[in-house]
């Protein structure tokens, strides 16, 4: 049980970082198939399409692992 609970801790520290560090790269956000909407001077994003290709990036990084 101890061991799985590391595992999921691990995995999710890196992926804060890695999509910190993502976020810093000019394109990601802005993929087709992102959300913007403009709500009463506020910008809301919904990045799915940049979420969709980070998980394919993390599972083919697993799955080399």
């Amino acid at each position: 049980m101890l061991k799985w609970l590391l595992v999921i801790v691990v995995i999710v520290v890196v992926s804060t970082l890695a999509q910190s560090a993502a976020s810093r790269w000019p394109r990601l956000g802005e993929l087709p198939g992102d959300v913007r909407l403009r709500v009463g001077g506020r910008v809301l994003r919904f990045p799915f399409m940049s979420t969709i290709l980070l998980s394919l990036l993390a599972w083919a990084l697993l799955r080399l692992l």
